[in-house]
Parts: structure tokens; sequence; C-alpha cells
């Protein structure tokens, strides 16, 4: 199969999510829009897509989910206070958010799986290969993932996922991928997948973290993809099934990832998050790290 030369231009974000781990704190606010640090989540993601190169986003959404809209929207009457006050610095912080992309937004009604998620976005798509980012996970910006699987998605055509090794003990909580090596010695191919293995018949411990460049053959495959774990629409079925067939929409590979990877779903590592972003602030860390210091050598 000829690579596609489409130039990739559009992300989709799920976020449709109810946030159950973070109850109550989820009850009437967004999971995305929990702070990290001082931006909310879901914008060091729309961050991470325009940083590599992708001006359209798309985010599925769902009920309860209007402060996303508002937070990438223009709030004329904070930016007007903040210019009287000639507080410029953060008139520039507010309004960036609205500046980052030219934002879309869609409703996925039933909660029917990622799978799903990514089919409401077809529409919009089209017939252009285009990346999905998961809002749960935070890619450290000085270790740039999407812009690699772009990269091979450019080069092979079909589509991409990203992995990273995890102890084989956890693979069960996560879609896994069994490979070939390839030339490249971050890139795979990937043979199979299989979603949240039993520890005995996962093919490796690769897992799939939240970042794919999709080959719009997908949205064909998940139509007739049926429910799987969870009753829910698996994305990680549809590519197996692409994985399995190439001529049905090209092959699947996967980048490597060995950077910097923060889950925000989780508590424990949500916290770890905003403790690690907070160190490495020129603004906030040398103050910040004294303190976390004292507090680990002296009070605990």
């Amino acid at each position: 199969m000829t690579p596609s030369r489409t130039r990739i231009s559009k992300a989709v974000i799920p976020a449709a999510g109810l946030g159950t781990r973070f109850l109550p704190a989820t009850k009437a606010t967004p999971k995305e829009m929990l702070p990290v640090v001082d931006k909310p989540a879901i914008q060091y993601v729309v961050e991470e897509a325009v940083t590599a190169g992708l001006s359209d986003v798309l985010m599925v959404t769902g009920r309860n989910k209007r402060p996303l809209e508002d937070h990438f929207d223009r709030n004329y009457e904070l930016e007007e206070a903040l210019r009287r006050k000639k507080d410029e610095s953060r008139l520039a912080r507010v309004q960036e958010s609205s500046d980052l992309a030219t934002m879309h937004y869609v409703r996925q009604g039933d909660p029917r799986g990622l799978g799903h998620a990514v089919l409401c976005a077809a529409p919009h798509v089209g017939d252009q290969p285009f990346a999905v980012l998961l809002g749960d996970d935070l890619i450290d910006p000085r270790d740039p993932l999407l812009a690699r699987m772009i990269e091979t998605q450019e080069t092979h055509g079909g589509s991409v996922v990203a992995l990273m090794e995890v102890d084989p003990a956890q693979i069960h909580l996560y879609g896994c991928a069994a490979v070939k090596t390839t030339d490249a010695e971050d890139v795979v191919r990937v043979t199979d997948l299989v979603e949240k293995p039993d520890v005995a018949d996962a093919p490796s411990n690769l897992a799939i973290i939240g970042r794919y460049v999709l080959d719009p053959a997908v949205f064909d495959v998940l139509r007739t993809t049926e429910p799987g774990r969870g009753g829910e629409i698996q994305l990680t079925d549809a590519l197996q099934t692409l994985s399995a067939d190439e001529t049905v929409g090209g092959p699947v590979h996967g980048v490597v990832f060995q950077g910097r990877r923060y889950d925000t779903g989780d508590r424990g590592d949500y916290l770890r998050a905003i403790v690690r972003l907070a160190c490495e602030r020129e603004d906030l860390g040398p103050d910040f790290r004294a303190w976390l210091h004292r507090y680990v050598t002296e009070e605990m």
C-alpha cells in the first residue's frame, strides 16, 4: 500500500467520561478541567496537539461538559476586568487558551466506549488521517511523542499507536500489542492487539497509551465492530482488524515511547504530575522544592 501523503491537521480528543475516580470533585466539574498546577489538564493535551502541527481540534463531549467549551472560548468580562487593572500577564494567560486552535465540539450521547467516541468524529474528520489524544494521558512537552507518530504514519501509511513498556503484572489494565521489529529502533509493526488481557495470555508487556494516529478506514471498521469487553465498542478491536488485514486500511505500527508520561486519570499519578511539573517551573520550582525537601526530611 502507498503511504498516505495527506498532511494530518485534525485532532480528536474524547472527553465524555464521568470521572468517577475523582468523585466528589467531579460531581459538577469535568475531570478534564481539574487543574494540573495552574492549567486544566485538558489544556496540556490541546497544547500538545498544536505543538505537533494539528490546528483543528474536535472534542467529543457529553453531559455536564460545558465548562470545556467555556475554557477555550473568550471571556470578555474577565479580559476587560484584567485590562482595567493593567494585569497584562494574567490577561495573556487567559487569552492563551482561546487562541490555541480552531475548536469544535460534538456530543457522544450514549457512553458506548472509546471506539464509539472516535466514530462520532467521522463527519468532521472525513477521509483524512487524524490523531486521537486521550485526556487522561499527559505527555511531557520535552518528549514529542505525537510528532514522531505523525512522522511514522507519513512514512508507512495506515495507523500508528503509542506503546510503552509496563510491568507485566499490570498489563491487564491496558490494551496490549504483539509486535515485530522494524529498521527503526523505536518503531514496531503491530501484528495483533488484545484489550486488557489476562497476564498469562498477554503477547508482550507493550501497553497502548492514549495517543493514536489513525487512517480514516477505521471508521468503516468501527461501524461493524461489535461491543467487546465491558459492553463497549473498543478502539483496540477495530485496530486489531486493521492489523490483521492491511488491505482494509493499511498496516498498524507502534512507536515505543520511553519519555515522561503522567496518568491524570489515577489519583496518585495526578498528584505526582502536579508535584513534578511544579518542581520544574521557574516561577514556582525553587521555593516549592525547598519546602518539599523540608517536608519529606523533617516532618515525615
